[in-house]
């Protein structure tokens, strides 16, 4: 079936797309890119006669004109989208209006800027006996959020929260959580172009973000982490550990000591 591939670049660095989406950049005939997001060294790594776009200035219905018209022309197209594409990758709308025009789709995953943002600060963000769950969200701003996912619902769990598209709201953001009950010193960590030459890391507090951020003019780009697990001093803490590795857990693979 004729088809796009739609690829996730990966956050930023060039060596972070798959091994499978850096084949599929390399064998397509036409290559369209989000410019404002994805790496230039990446997208230099299509063939030379590749026919390579930018689509930051495009609207949907142009965007998709061309997928579909080079499709049709027997090409090879493959759309590439920053982090990965199944999250905040306004991918559904390109699909819908694919399949209207009998043009299938294929997806291959990329690396998200909040395992990114983790790994910049060497985070786990799901911490036995402290927090299992991590919910991906984004503070509500000109585009609504449901009414059953509002930030201070969500925040009520008191898990690991992963904020995208939120900087230029922090102000609310903070308030929110407050509102859910979290304390001043709870730990949040911004992460600005995670795992770009630029990157910019924030270790903070909810009560010192709204500061931090504006005194390093922090609005675009930034990933906010924020809950416990994020603790900058949570490795010498050893009622945290997994049971994974502990000597006296048994599981498939190994025969638990014992415990004295």
């Amino acid at each position: 079936m004729s088809k796009v591939t739609i690829v996730g670049a990966g956050p930023g660095d060039p060596d972070l797309i798959t091994v499978k989406g850096l084949r599929l950049l390399q064998e397509a005939d036409v290559v369209l890119y989000t410019d404002s997001l994805v790496s230039e060294e990446l997208i230099a790594r299509a063939r030379p006669d590749a026919e390579v776009l930018k689509s930051a200035g495009m609207d949907l219905e142009e965007m998709v004109r061309i997928m579909v018209d080079r499709v049709r022309a027997g090409k090879k197209v493959v759309r590439v989208h920053t982090g990965d594409p199944s999250v905040f990758g306004a991918i559904l709308e390109q699909a819908a209006l694919l399949k209207k025009e009998g043009i299938g789709y294929e997806v291959v995953p990329g690396v998200s800027s909040v395992f990114a943002s983790a790994a910049a600060i060497g985070a786990e963000l799901t911490v036995p006996e402290l927090t299992q769950t991590l919910i991906l969200t984004r503070a509500e701003g000109r585009t609504p959020v449901p009414e059953l996912e509002k930030l201070r619902d969500l925040a009520a769990h008191r898990c690991t929260i992963a904020l995208f598209l939120s900087a230029t709201l922090i102000k609310k953001v903070a308030q929110e959580l407050r509102d859910a009950g979290w304390e001043e010193e709870t730990p949040i960590a911004v992460v600005q172009r995670a795992t770009w030459p630029d990157q910019l890391v924030v270790r903070t507090t909810l009560g010192s973000v709204e500061e931090d951020l504006r005194k390093r003019g922090i609005r675009s780009h930034a990933m906010i982490l924020a809950g416990w697990a994020l603790d900058p001093d949570i490795h010498g803490k050893d009622e945290y550990r997994s049971k994974l590795y502990d000597k006296t857990f048994t599981h498939r693979y190994r025969r638990g000591e014992k415990p004295e």
